[in-house]
């Protein structure tokens, strides 16, 4: 891997938005340091270079802290521009478009992901469901204007927007399997163009570098879902 300039990755392996500023290093060549906290009991480290949030991903270059998953994307892509591949378009509309979907990732998708499979009455998920795949339909109009669904939605190689999905993948496996519910998120019937780019994307030399391994994402989610119970038992004792 190409030099990184001091480069300090400050997260957690089984965070999603962690994994996207991992793709986004992996797939820029640039090597780094990874830095694993602990959530229950944060580091100074964390603390002062995220004093607003106090949350995971911060990346410290030069000692100086960046902080948010896909600011911090954009800014290894600004910062190490020389570098191959260029994960945002030199072209205004293009980004701007790029950005767009990103966004739209975290606004509609995470959040009706997390309501789908967590959501507190029947009523709630299955809301949760209806919006996930609404959102899934839109993302398909998305690759399938990007690239007419034969490749990526940065056209013939990964972009901003693959990076922001992309690090989903082994978080979403995870749901669907503790779900238990049966439900296909990237279904190849109903999102087909979406379903072969995720196959697409996983053989990616820096994907299979990146993304968490599924059944340690399962095993993780598991062991989350027992300590959470442990805790609502002992409060009601």
């Amino acid at each position: 891997m190409a030099a990184g300039d001091d480069l300090k990755l400050i997260g957690v392996w089984a965070s999603p938005f962690v994994v996207r500023v991992k793709l986004a290093l992996s797939f820029k060549g640039l090597s780094y340091e990874n830095v694993e906290v602990d959530l229950t009991s944060k580091s100074e480290l964390l603390l002062s270079s995220n004093p607003v949030h106090k949350k995971v991903p911060v990346l410290l270059h030069k000692e100086k802290p960046i902080c948010e998953s896909m600011v911090i994307v954009q800014y290894i892509d600004e910062a190490f521009a020389g570098t191959s591949p260029s994960l945002l378009s030199s072209e205004p509309h293009e980004r701007a478009v790029a950005r767009f979907w990103a966004a739209y990732i975290d606004d509609k998708l995470v959040a009706s992901c997390i309501q789908s499979f967590r959501g507190k009455t029947e009523e709630d998920k299955s809301e949760g469901t209806k919006q996930m795949f609404t959102a899934l339909e839109n993302l398909e109009g998305a690759l399938k204007e990007s690239c007419n669904g034969e490749g990526y939605f940065g056209g013939e190689s990964v972009g901003f927007v693959d990076v922001s999905l992309g690090g989903l993948l082994s978080w979403l496996n995870a749901a669907e399997v503790m779900s238990g519910t049966g439900i296909k998120i990237f279904d190849p019937i109903k999102t087909p163009l979406l379903a072969a780019w995720t196959e697409r994307f996983r053989e990616l030399d820096g994907a299979k570098e990146a993304l968490p391994d599924n059944d340690m994402m399962v095993e993780f989610a598991r062991k989350r879902q027992a300590q959470a119970a442990a805790v609502v038992a002992a409060s009601e004792n």
